[in-house]
């Protein structure tokens, strides 16, 4: 399991699904739940093949979000609830030559 400490306090950050592998993408759904089980918030994370490793792990791709979810919480927390809460969907992000993200 992979921690990042914010400002609510720590996050345990884990797949919450096996990656998905589309023909130009992997999907990771990303579990982000804090260290005293209050909260678990998921998101989807899509990240087209040209930035990574087809052969990649879940692991190692959390291990790469991990400083860029760090800088970019409050935020993917708050569009990831609202998306589940009132659109009744998983928010997604992607990362792409476009946006790099931490690829």
């Amino acid at each position: 399991m992979i921690d990042i400490v914010t400002g609510r306090g720590i996050y345990h950050l884990s797949a919450a699904a096996p990656l998905e592998f589309t023909h130009d993408s992997i999907v990771l759904m990303l579990a982000m739940q804090r260290a005293d089980g209050i909260e678990r918030v998921v998101t989807k994370c899509r990240i087209a093949k040209e930035l990574v490793n087809e052969h990649l792990v879940a692991e190692a791709i959390i291990e790469r979000l991990k400083g860029w979810l760090s800088g970019n919480f409050e935020n993917t927390r708050e569009v990831a609830l609202k998306a589940i809460r009132s659109e009744r969907r998983f928010h997604e992000i992607m990362f792409d030559l476009a946006n790099r993200g931490p690829f």
